[in-house]
């Protein structure tokens, strides 16, 4: 089972990369392995396997992102 069928058959915003926390530690989705994600948690060399639905806390899509900062200079025109 791929991401995307995960995402469709769990109803769960599963995405290589997404943090979530897992049974009660924060990690990162490295990986699909058949209907189970591979998480790799705070701390660990490796990713572990969980059950997408099982004691998994979704964050907010607010990942990776910076602000935008805007910059006047003078006597330069646009």
């Amino acid at each position: 089972m791929s991401m995307a069928s995960i995402r469709r058959h769990y109803g769960v915003p599963a995405k290589r990369g997404t943090r979530v926390i897992a049974n009660g530690r924060p990690g990162t989705i490295t990986s699909a392995d058949g209907a189970r994600l591979r998480i790799r948690l705070a701390g660990d060399t490796r990713s572990t396997v969980h059950h997408p639905t099982w004691r998994i806390e979704w964050r907010s899509e607010q990942r990776y992102t910076r602000p935008i900062v805007t910059v006047e200079l003078d006597g330069i025109s646009r």
